[in-house]
């Protein structure tokens, strides 16, 4: 998995680029990234399936904060970001990955 970051000089928002390449995902259908950027909504940010099978997608956050986020695969199966900047326990006896901007 990838977390690629793009400060904005304009304005205080970073684009984060999130790619799940294929061989973490096997087969699946669906990937979306779902996080406290977005509610914790499973259907609000989808990830665009590429030719060769990984999952990618761009979301602009405000800089200067942190997400707890995770990756929902065919709306089953939870996963973290390896590369994460951290992880917390989410209270349900697991963790979340986090991005600091």
């Amino acid at each position: 998995m990838a977390i690629t970051k793009q400060y904005l000089k304009s304005k205080p928002v970073c684009k984060v680029t999130f790619v799940v390449p294929a061989e973490t995902v096997g087969g699946a259908k669906a990937v979306n990234v779902v996080g406290e950027f977005n509610n914790w909504d499973a259907a609000a940010t989808a990830l665009k399936k590429q030719k060769d099978g990984t999952f990618k997608g761009t979301v602009e956050l405000t800089a200067g904060k942190e997400f707890q986020f995770r990756y929902l695969i065919d709306s089953i199966i939870w996963a973290n970001d390896v590369e994460a900047d951290k992880f917390v326990f989410n209270g349900m006896a697991d963790e979340n990955s986090v991005l600091v901007l």
